[in-house]
């Protein structure tokens, strides 16, 4: 069976989450209080609509609670978006993902039962700008306020040596759970692996350690 998704907010992070879930092969709702932005998605999502989503009468016409995901990208109007949660949990919807606007607006949705809060324009510039301080992280995504997993460009300073040889995870306390070799992934690499130069090195740890890492490691 497909997956079901509805989306409320087809702006640039709404809209992006239905084309790709399209393209996965879901069923996608998208809903949006505007008839121009639901007009944009009529032939993209499995069923468009305009509605607003604060009505729970509205909510339950919609069958919304028959959906196994919902995500909720209401743009500027955190009222709406804080409304949109607490009715789609009144009505028992399973699982519910919430754009937040800034770290108040995450508590609150939290509080009320929000499954998963997101912060995609914080998460991008973090990325970003861990991007831009060091030239061997490639890629840097937040678990938690003080673990990350990132994409780490190996050097010459690793080439020829193996995990074992290189002993990372007692030196710095962060593990490679992975090692990206052109088109082929090696996932829980072995002990014995020898690092190859320009390998790309899938690391997990807290911030702190992988920062010790790069820095000593790879400098």
């Amino acid at each position: 069976m497909k997956k079901e998704f509805v989306v409320i907010g087809l702006g640039r992070f709404g809209g992006s989450i239905v084309r790709e879930l399209v393209e996965l092969g879901a069923d996608v709702m998208a809903i949006d209080i505007s008839p121009e932005r639901v007009d944009d998605f009529a032939q993209i999502a499995t069923q468009a609509v305009a509605a607003d989503t604060t009505d729970e009468s509205v909510l339950r016409s919609l069958g919304i609670r028959n959906f196994e995901h919902v995500v909720i990208a209401i743009g500027e109007n955190i009222q709406a978006s804080i409304l949109t949660t607490l009715m789609l949990k009144e009505i028992g919807v399973k699982k519910i993902t919430v754009k937040a606007q800034n770290d108040y607006h995450a508590k609150v949705l939290q509080k009320i039962g929000a499954d998963h809060v997101v912060h995609p324009e914080r998460d991008m510039g973090i990325r970003i700008a861990n991007n831009m301080v060091s030239n061997n992280i490639l890629d840097y995504l937040e678990l938690s306020d003080e673990y990350s997993i990132v994409e780490i460009q190996a050097n010459e300073k690793l080439a020829g040596y193996t995990l074992i040889d290189l002993n990372i995870r007692a030196k710095f306390g962060v593990n490679i759970v992975a090692i990206k070799r052109g088109k082929q992934i090696l996932v829980s690499p072995q002990a014995i692996e020898k690092i190859q130069h320009e390998d790309i090195l899938i690391v997990i740890g807290s911030d702190i350690d992988i920062h010790r890492f790069e820095k000593k490691a790879l400098h």
